[in-house]
């Protein structure tokens, strides 16, 4: 399944039914007066975060949502049925976004979250509403409210707990590969990853997801390489792995072009707490391991772990370290009441 974290789409809920002009006909009965009853509401236009989804790809080959029209009225006082209403259904940590891409109108953080996008038009008035002493048999009836239409961008943001970072072949999609059940696309050339993987860490009886996104190179928030985009998938995380790869030439250099990326982005990335790893130790001698050791360490101002995702050497223990961290900052979070923003 292909991965698609933007799209366009257009919605449109249902125009009201319209009321019906109708008399009372029965044998018998000599006056039997107006009946027409009213127009059913137009369908509505929801979005719902559900399970089993991660990507948005199934808007790629469907951009248009419209809800059915209400029911017209009809006689002996009928009134026409609500229209059938829409429902969008997008992963969890979907946003929705006016059509300037910058207005947000939602955003989905739980399974099981609705919002209405677009209101349905109320039905028209059949010829019985309009029905007064001086005037007994009216001839009229209103047309249905027109539904509402929008041009809407959804963009998902997965929801994990760490996030991986680092330059192109900085060993990020090994250690996913090696700690979890995912399988993302490993080679020695830049750019292996194109979009962002998720997988589950399982340590001390204790589990947590972790997100992979395509490596950055100076100038990404600039557009260099595949650019920055990605980084809105480790907006949500508890904790960033910073890897740097043991095979740089220059480890400082390479962490600070990752930091300085993060600044330009923005979002709070660049103060989200962080663990600073060297990686691919299994490729160097122990004279060479203390130098970059060192390097990494002034440039960053703390220990960093060290870790090999081949020969599994310091895995556990950054994974318990990222444990840590992550149980730490869910026992902190305020238990959050029900929010009825989502329901209509």
């Amino acid at each position: 399944m292909k991965f698609l974290d933007q799209a366009k789409v257009y919605i449109r809920s249902g125009d009201g039914g319209a009321g019906s002009v109708s008399f009372r006909r029965e044998k018998f009965l000599e006056f039997g007066g107006p009946d027409g009853g009213d127009g059913g509401r137009g369908g509505d236009v929801w979005a719902e975060a559900v399970d089993g989804l991660n990507t948005l790809i199934d808007y790629r080959y469907q951009q248009h949502f419209k809800a059915k029209t209400g029911m017209h009225g009809m006689g002996r006082d009928m009134t026409g049925g609500k229209g059938a209403d829409v429902v969008l259904k997008v992963p969890v940590g979907t946003q929705i976004f006016e059509n300037d891409n910058e207005t947000l109108i939602v955003d989905f953080t739980a399974v099981g979250q609705r919002y209405r996008l677009a209101k349905g038009g109320n039905g028209g008035f059949g010829n019985a509403h309009f029905k007064t002493s001086t005037n007994q048999a009216p001839r009229r009836a209103n047309p249905g409210l027109e539904g509402e239409e929008r041009n809407l961008w959804l963009r998902l943001k997965l929801i994990a707990d760490a996030g991986l970072l680092g330059k192109p072949n900085a060993g990020k999609s090994t250690f996913l590969a090696s700690v979890t059940a995912a399988k993302p696309k490993i080679a020695d050339y830049p750019f292996t990853t194109l979009h962002p993987n998720l997988g589950v860490a399982r340590v001390d009886a204790r589990e947590f997801v972790i997100a992979d996104i395509p490596g950055l190179i100076e100038g990404a928030h600039e557009g260099v390489g595949i650019g920055d985009r990605f980084l809105g998938h480790v907006e949500r995380t508890r904790v960033l792995l910073h890897l740097v790869s043991a095979q740089e030439e220059n480890v400082a250099e390479a962490y600070k072009t990752v930091r300085n990326e993060l600044k330009a982005y923005g979002g709070g990335l660049a103060e989200k707490l962080e663990i600073v790893a060297l990686s691919q130790i299994d490729t160097l001698d122990a004279a060479a391991r203390k130098k970059k050791i060192a390097a990494l360490k002034k440039a960053s101002g703390v220990e960093p772990m060290l870790l090999s995702s081949v020969s599994r050497e310091g895995v556990e223990q950054v994974l318990r370290a990222l444990s840590a961290i992550i149980l730490e900052s869910r026992k902190s979070e305020a238990p959050v009441e029900d929010d009825n923003r989502y329901k209509y």
